[in-house]
């Protein structure tokens, strides 16, 4: 079959079995299937346990462990970068493999063992082991993980099933920093009793992934929906197997092939196995450098917060609040947000999320503050998340054929988080020279540039997409 003639997921399979296939849309209004809610909790037990130790850990290395806000930032950057060593290779395995379930056990059980290594971590060495340990971890399920949800949801609702997906994940990220505030309220200065909660939450999720989520394949899952006929079976026979086909119909001979029936007779065509070349599509290459300019200019959470605190003197077991005001502002706006997306285009509402987050920096860096503008510096993070986090998987899953699907989402997720690490250095630099106001006023005149190259960048990236109704 020529190179044109191919059918990917991501390419409306109804149009070569006929007429007679119930048309797409109205599995939109159908609510997200029980794969979403799965990876959900799985999410959101995993959240619980990462941010309760991410709440309290800003404060422990500056007023604890007395780093300076230089060395934070390389912390920091570890933190925020680190899981782009192997984020691309998380999803280079899921997608060779096709086995992204047990690609992302394998990142959520590494996780789960480090927050065991924070027990007895005592030094600024052992604590960034256990760190990059932790963040490596997280760089190899994300893909794998977000590839079963776009595998498991219609292309029209992916911003949805991502939406409800993060809103999930940031239930758990909200419940964290309470937890770590509840432990330290009661016993202040319990950094180890944190980190005990904190690993009986992995554990807990790690358990739910392994027995309840489904085994997605989504190699096997293109080629048994191209398989379908008119009436929505599938021949489908074991390697070897003789097929028979018909006018009309796709059968499979080989678990990773199809036979389509054309003018010139049975023609077969292989499910096409992961290429870096696919990655280098035009429209991917623009999100991709959007992603880059736009995660530079991105000040982590941790270093506004601390410019919050250090800004208002707050009592520090008041810190993990901040996390949490976030958070919630991030679970309410995420399904809204996805579905806003899908709507009016998630590269508008990807661009449009970052101009929150410029609203937010101008709250930090005003000299004074107080209760009312640090709560609107927190609702603006929150809104900036929830208009970027999973938009930005959503928007690079169309943009690639399914059977590398999660080594494109793990390629913009790389170049975020590698952006990211290069954001802490350059403001822990400036704050270090300059201060903490003028280190975020100069990042919030970087972002508005940021801004508009990244519109320029993501104007019609989405055209070509909707006009084929790509997956």
């Amino acid at each position: 079959m020529a190179e044109g003639a191919r059918v990917y997921l991501s390419d409306r399979p109804r149009e070569l079995a006929g007429p007679a296939r119930a048309p797409a849309a109205p599995a939109a209004r159908r609510g997200v299937g029980s794969t979403v809610l799965l990876l959900g909790l799985v999410s959101l037990l995993t959240d619980v346990s990462s941010e309760s130790v991410s709440a309290v850990l800003p404060l422990y290395l500056t007023a604890v462990l007395g780093l300076s806000p230089l060395a934070y930032g390389f912390v920091d950057g570890l933190y925020q970068g680190v899981s782009a060593l192997v984020r691309i290779l998380g999803g280079w395995l899921s997608d060779r493999a096709d086995r992204p379930k047990w690609v992302a056990f394998a990142g959520y059980a590494l996780s789960a063992v480090t927050k065991a290594l924070l027990l007895p971590a005592n030094g600024l060495t052992a604590v960034t082991a256990v760190i990059t340990l932790d963040r490596l971890g997280k760089g190899l399920r994300t893909a794998p993980r977000d590839a079963i949800i776009a595998t498991a949801t219609p292309p029209e609702s992916r911003g949805r099933a991502f939406g409800v997906h993060r809103a999930l994940d940031t239930t758990g990220a909200a419940v964290g920093p309470l937890l770590a505030f509840s432990i330290l309220w009661l016993v202040p200065g319990d950094y180890r009793g944190v980190f005990v909660a904190s690993l009986a939450a992995a554990l807990l999720g790690l358990a739910l992934l392994g027995l309840m989520v489904p085994d997605v394949r989504p190699r096997r899952t293109a080629v048994t929906a191209a398989g379908e006929g008119p009436a929505g079976d599938a021949t489908a026979t074991r390697p070897g197997d003789a097929t028979a086909t018909r006018p009309g119909n796709l059968t499979a001979s080989r678990p990773d092939t199809t036979v389509a029936t054309g003018p010139a007779g049975p023609v077969a065509t292989r499910a096409p196995r992961p290429s870096w070349r696919t990655l280098a599509e035009p429209r991917f290459a623009r999100v991709v450098a959007a992603a880059a300019v736009l995660g530079l200019l991105t000040i982590s959470d941790g270093f506004l917060y601390l410019s919050l605190q250090q800004r208002d003197d707050f009592a520090e077991r008041w810190f993990p609040l901040l996390f949490v005001g976030t958070n919630v502002a991030y679970l309410c706006l995420a399904v809204p947000c996805g579905r806003l997306a899908d709507r009016v285009g998630r590269a508008k509402v990807m661009v449009g999320g970052h101009l929150l987050l410029l609203g937010a920096y101008l709250c930090a860096a005003r000299p004074t503050g107080g209760f009312a503008l640090t709560l609107a510096c927190l609702l603006l993070l929150g809104a900036f998340y929830a208009s970027t986090d999973g938009v930005l998987a959503a928007l690079a899953s169309t943009l690639v054929p399914q059977s590398i699907r999660a080594s494109g989402i793990a390629t913009a997720q790389t170049v975020v988080a590698v952006s990211r690490f290069g954001s802490s250095l350059l403001f822990g630099v400036l704050w270090s020279a300059w201060g903490r106001s003028p280190a975020v006023s100069i990042m919030a005149a970087g972002l508005l540039v940021g801004v508009t190259a990244a519109w320029l960048l993501l104007r019609n990236v989405e055209q070509p997409q909707r006009q084929g109704d790509a997956a």
